[in-house]
């Protein structure tokens, strides 16, 4: 273990402490609701494939349904749920899809909205690629403009998630809908490096038959070339990783997420070193084969961003339910008006 693995491990334990229940949609494996538990919240995760579902079964206390979502979907529990959450497939925006937007079958927005409407949360976050501030910003207006007409101050922001302790540079965009004040969590100087998440494991040969051959290290050459690139693109041990993805961990690729040991050869990494750069704890129990469960860990939301941004949400949600000149009063006195946009 390191110490930063150790940190997570303990941090990142969920303990139900809130009322309030948190409805996850999109869930995956649970990256986001991990945060939100370990902040204190209950959750109730839906989740369309079997094995992410699995994974948050296994981990978290709240129960994730392995259930696909249409529009007027009636959530059990509908009355208890104070906060949505969710991040709808980002692959109709992604820079390395299609870019159909709404057009592709997979866009899970209007599922979002319509829940947000049927169930009035105090709270409301959902994540996504920052590609759709491209050219898919016209939709993210539209979205925008939808939930501000059910009375949501809605506002969103890039953040990368290497400036909240994840060892990884990762941005996404995060938006929130509140009838109150929201504050995005405060940018850390400090960056988590790869030997610091992974320093422990990443110069062993094992497993050898992930080892490179040297037929994939031509390969590599040639598209590294071919692509411009100054340095290889391996781990450095100094720096934070670049971003995980499904594509670069699942897939022997060009791209792939390797580490280069002391004798030279190079290694793809692990699902478990993968899962660490994504800030999941070791005891994070990821169910499925290796495939699945690198797709689970590339598509999740680090759970440490996730904690970060629960921890905002929380206050949100408590001055919600505070009268308006007592919401004023606890701004004063904490110098929210200083930090607004």
């Amino acid at each position: 273990m390191t110490e930063y693995s150790n940190y997570i491990d303990q941090l990142l334990t969920p303990e139900i402490r809130e009322e309030a229940v948190v409805l996850d949609l999109f869930a995956g494996c649970g990256g986001l609701s991990l945060g939100f538990e370990a902040v204190g919240f209950r959750t109730i995760g839906y989740e369309m494939v079997e094995a992410a579902s699995n994974s948050y079964n296994r981990n978290l206390i709240g129960e994730c349904h392995n259930q696909i979502l249409t529009i007027g979907f009636d959530y059990p529990d509908a009355e208890k749920i104070d906060i949505v959450i969710g991040g709808p497939p980002c692959q109709p925006f992604s820079r390395f899809g299609n870019q159909m937007g709404m057009k592709d079958a997979r866009d899970g927005f209007p599922i979002f909205i319509d829940a947000v409407k049927r169930l009035q949360p105090r709270v409301f976050l959902f994540e996504n690629v920052a590609n759709i501030l491209g050219r898919h910003k016209w939709y993210l207006d539209l979205i925008v403009g939808e939930l501000q007409k059910l009375g949501y101050i809605v506002e969103y922001r890039v953040l990368n998630a290497v400036n909240y302790g994840v060892p990884q540079n990762r941005e996404r965009l995060i938006c929130v809908g509140h009838r109150a004040i929201f504050r995005y969590p405060a940018v850390e100087r400090r960056k988590t490096t790869v030997e610091e998440a992974i320093g422990d494991t990443m110069l062993s040969p094992n497993p050898e038959d992930k080892i490179l051959t040297r037929r994939q290290d031509e390969y590599i050459a040639i598209y590294e070339q071919k692509s411009h690139c100054v340095n290889p693109r391996d781990l450095y041990p100094n720096k934070p990783a670049r971003t995980i993805t499904c594509r670069n961990l699942a897939g022997a690729t060009s791209d792939m997420q390797r580490v280069r040991l002391a004798d030279g050869r190079r290694r793809r990494i692990t699902d478990r070193e993968a899962a660490r750069l994504q800030s999941f704890p070791d005891w994070f129990d990821f169910a499925g084969n290796e495939t699945k469960r690198f797709y689970q860990i590339g598509n999740a939301v680090p759970p440490l961003l996730a904690y970060k941004l629960a921890l905002q949400v929380q206050q949100t949600y408590h001055m919600e339910q505070m009268p308006p000149q007592e919401i004023i009063n606890n701004m004063i006195s904490q110098d929210l008006f200083a930090y607004a946009d």
